[in-house]
């Protein structure tokens, strides 16, 4: 399989992703794959799977939009929407952290490296009611 088609497949899994289909990480990770995020850095794929299940714990219907990607030899970059209802604060409003994910994939066209790049801090933190109200006027007083 080349590299476009696996990416094809990555993204068709992940913007389809369920809590029940997060069983089925290790069809698309190696055994000892890198994750790492804002909040994660993790060998592993079990480790992996432990952080996309705990994903439908903490959130209300989270999801994937890929809006864009680029594909290069054994690389690509997804751009993404992620989208999901808090289960705590606001469980009414839609939230969306935008973001991009860069995998290395290797020759069976598996992920060897995921890292994902969003900014915690306007993405997320600042949605939240007190840590928010902070959040805001620190990058008010950083832009002043």
């Amino acid at each position: 399989m080349n590299n476009k088609d696996a990416v094809g497949n990555i993204v068709t899994y992940f913007e389809t992703l369920t809590e029940e289909s997060v069983s089925k990480l290790p069809d698309y990770y190696v055994e000892d794959a890198y994750f790492k995020d804002p909040f994660n850095e993790v060998h592993g794929v079990k480790h992996i799977q432990h952080i996309f299940a705990h994903m439908y714990t903490a959130l209300d219907k989270p999801r994937f939009i890929i809006t864009s990607r680029i594909v290069e030899d054994n690389a690509c970059f997804l751009v993404w929407d992620f989208k999901f209802y808090m289960k705590k604060y606001d469980k009414t409003k839609e939230q969306t952290i935008r973001g991009g994910s860069h995998l290395i994939l290797n020759t069976d066209g598996k992920i060897v490296s995921h890292r994902d790049y969003w900014d915690a801090a306007e993405e997320l933190y600042e949605k939240l009611p007190v840590v928010g109200a902070l959040m805001r006027w620190l990058k008010k007083q950083a832009n002043s």
